[in-house]
């Protein structure tokens, strides 16, 4: 069996509506054959530091993931970014709740974490299966986003196997809005395109375990 937990994000300062939140709502309730023997989850955080700290630990003891695949908006951005660094920096701008970091790092001393470029350039080649732009990005910033990433990426270390994940997508296409090439994705194409980043992600762990299976 293997166990994806999902993530999206409530509203925060300046997004009254979160897309990720209906974004894996839909995901969670795929269903292909390439995800037979896969138990998924998915939680809406709060977008809230304190939020990230109280729910993620409960979500890990309560499903034990293999894989994390976490989405957040990028309201400036038009295309999907595949988060490759986690920094471990924080900004003063409140959460959601008010909140505002006393200290500009996550945590003393700690380095930066980053995504293997192995798993990052399939994640891309995935994101951009269903047509949309998709890009590498080096700065998921210093919110919410980029701490939950930090924490998820911290929480799969020392494990060549399990693997976390962060995507930022753009808002979505109003109703009744003019499609053009550069229009923002509707819900359902950004659905497709997050459904090939987790089949991406599943048949990665599938090939990882398989290598790290003893022989004889």
């Amino acid at each position: 069996m293997i166990h994806v937990l999902l993530t999206g994000f409530g509203p925060f300062p300046g997004a009254p509506s979160n897309p990720s939140r209906a974004l894996v709502e839909r995901l969670s309730r795929m269903r292909r054959p390439a995800l037979d023997g896969a138990k998924i989850a998915y939680h809406v955080f709060a977008t809230r530091y304190g939020a990230i700290d109280r729910d993620f630990r409960v979500l890990v003891a309560a499903h034990n993931p293999d894989i994390i695949l976490m989405f957040g908006l990028a309201a400036r951005t038009r295309h999907i970014r595949v988060e490759t660094r986690a920094r471990n920096l924080m900004s003063f701008f409140p959460d959601a709740g008010g909140f505002v970091p006393k200290t500009r790092t996550i945590a003393a001393g700690a380095d930066h974490r980053r995504l293997s470029p192995s798993l990052a350039m399939r994640l891309r080649l995935a994101a951009r299966s269903h047509g949309l732009r998709a890009e590498f990005s080096r700065d998921a910033g210093r919110y919410v986003c980029n701490y939950a990433f930090w924490r998820a990426l911290e929480t799969m270390s020392g494990n060549r196997e399990r693997t976390a994940a962060f995507i930022h997508i753009p808002n979505l296409r109003q109703a009744g809005a003019k499609t053009t090439r550069r229009s923002a994705p509707s819900l359902s194409g950004l659905a497709r395109t997050a459904e090939a980043i987790l089949l991406s992600l599943v048949a990665a762990y599938k090939r990882a375990k398989t290598a790290a299976a003893p022989e004889g």
